[in-house]
C-alpha cells in the first residue's frame, strides 16, 4: 500500500512539474489544444464545455530579464514570472488567454501582452452583494462564451456547460476531503506533496484529477493514521512555492493541516449552486458566494474570523501568512487579520513569498524560531 501512495504522489509531482507534457498528452488524446487561464477567478468550465484543457498560469521560477521592459519592480512576481514565459514564447501554443482583471497589475498585463495567444478579458464586479452585479457578470460571462465559441469553433451548449460544472463541483468536493484527510495523515502527505496534489489540479482535466485524487484518498485511508510530533499550521497567501520552501515545512516537522491560499483552497472553496437559473446566472454566483479574499471586496472582513475558525477546527498551533511580495490587496488584509489573531491569542508568522528566490536561509530561521517557541 505504501508502493501505490508513493507512485500517486509521484504521478501528482510529475504532472506539477511539467504542465507542457500534460497539455501535449491532451492533444494527443483529444485532438483540441489548451487554454491558459491567469489568477485568480476565472469560469473554467466555459472552457472545460469546448473540450479544450484549462491551464493555470500561476507563474515560475527562473530569473526574470525581458519582462521587466513591461512590467515595474514592483509588480508581483508571479506577473513578473508570467510576463518573463510570455517572453520566451512558452504560451504561444495556447489557443488563447483569460484574464480576470481584479488587481492593477492584472489589468496592466491584459493590455501588454506579447504572446501570439489573443486575450479574452472580462471583469469581475466588485459590490458583489447586489443582484444587479450578478447579471451584469452572467453578462461579462455570455460575451467570453462567444469570444470562446469563435475562437474554438465549438459551440457550448447549456448541456455541455452543466456537464462541466457538474464535473468541477465535484472535483471541488474532492479536493476539500483530500485537503482535510492530509491534516489526518501528515507523516504520509508531506507539504511537498499536499501541493502537488492541488498544483496538478491546474494542468489536469478535472474528472481525471478526481479520479486520481479519489485513488490516492482511498489508499491513505488504508494506513492508520500516527501521532504527529511535529507542529501544525495554517497557511494563507497568494501561493506558496516553489517546493523549496515547502522542503523546509518538511524538514522542520511543520505540517500544512489547512489553507487559505489562492492558488490552493480558494480555487475549491465555492461550488456553482443548483437551481433552475441559467447555467451562466449560477456560475456567476460563484463570485457573490466567495468570502476571505483579499481581491473580492469584503465589506465585513471575514477572513480573520474565518482563519481562526480553521485554527480552532485542525487544531493548529500557527498561521504562516505567505506574503506574496508587493502584492497590495493581501498587504491591505494583513493588519487587520494580525490584530484579529493577536486579540484571540493566535500565534503567526509573515515569510515574504518571492518565486524568483532561490535562498531561503532566513525563512528558514524565521520558521524554525517559530517552531521553537510553540
Amino acid at each position: 500500500m505504501e508502493e501505490n501512495i508513493k507512485a500517486l504522489l509521484e504521478q501528482f509531482r510529475a504532472i506539477a512539474g511539467d504542465p507542457r507534457k500534460a497539455v501535449a498528452e491532451h492533444l494527443a488524446e483529444t485532438g483540441k489544444g489548451a487554454i491558459g487561464m491567469m489568477p485568480i477567478y476565472a469560469p473554467e468550465e466555459l472552457v472545460h464545455a469546448t473540450g479544450f484543457l484549462p491551464v493555470g498560469l500561476w507563474g515560475g521560477s527562473r530569473p526574470v530579464t525581458k519582462a521587466r521592459t513591461y512590467l515595474p519592480p514592483f509588480a508581483c512576481s508571479v506577473m513578473q514570472q508570467v510576463m518573463e514565459l510570455e517572453c520566451e514564447g512558452t504560451y504561444d501554443d495556447l489557443a488563447a488567454v483569460v484574464f480576470s482583471v481584479p488587481c492593477d497589475t492584472l489589468k496592466c498585463m491584459s493590455q501588454k501582452w506579447k504572446g501570439t495567444s489573443p486575450v479574452l478579458v472580462f471583469t469581475h464586479p466588485q459590490n458583489r452583494g447586489l443582484e444587479a452585479a450578478n447579471r451584469f457578470l452572467e453578462r461579462e460571462y455570455a460575451i467570453l462564451k462567444e469570444k470562446l465559441e469563435n475562437i474554438t469553433g465549438v459551440k457550448i451548449t447549456n448541456a455541455a456547460l452543466e456537464r462541466s460544472i457538474q464535473i468541477y463541483n465535484e472535483n471541488r468536493a474532492a479536493m476539500r476531503e483530500f485537503s482535510a484527510l492530509a491534516a489526518q495523515y501528515p507523516q504520509v502527505i508531506s507539504a511537498v506533496d499536499r501541493h502537488a496534489v492541488f498544483k496538478a489540479r491546474l494542468f489536469m482535466e478535472k474528472s481525471r484529477h478526481t479520479a486520481l485524487v479519489r485513488a490516492l484518498m482511498e489508499a491513505v485511508r488504508a494506513a492508520e493514521p500516527q501521532p504527529w510530533t511535529g507542529k501544525k499550521v495554517v497557511v494563507t497567501g497568494i501561493l506558496l512555492e516553489p517546493n523549496g520552501l515547502l522542503e523546509i515545512f518538511d524538514r522542520l516537522g511543520l505540517a500544512i493541516v489547512a489553507d487559505d491560499l489562492a492558488q490552493e483552497s480558494r480555487q475549491i472553496r465555492v461550488d456553482v449552486p443548483d437551481g433552475d437559473e441559467a447555467p451562466l446566472y449560477r456560475l456567476a454566483k460563484v463570485w457573490q458566494k466567495m468570502y476571505g479574499c483579499s481581491v473580492a471586496t469584503d465589506t465585513q472582513k471575514q477572513r480573520g474570523p474565518m482563519l481562526l475558525d480553521m485554527v480552532r477546527k485542525t487544531g493548529a498551533d500557527a498561521v504562516v501568512v505567505a506574503m506574496m511580495k508587493f502584492c497590495d490587496p493581501e498587504e491591505w488584509d494583513y493588519p487587520i487579520y494580525y490584530k484579529q489573531f493577536e486579540v484571540q491569542g493566535v500565534r503567526s508568522l509573515m515569510i515574504e513569498v518571492d518565486q524568483e528566490s532561490t535562498s531561503f536561509e532566513q525563512i528558514h530561521t524565521r520558521l524554525q524560531s517559530l517552531v521553537e517557541t510553540l
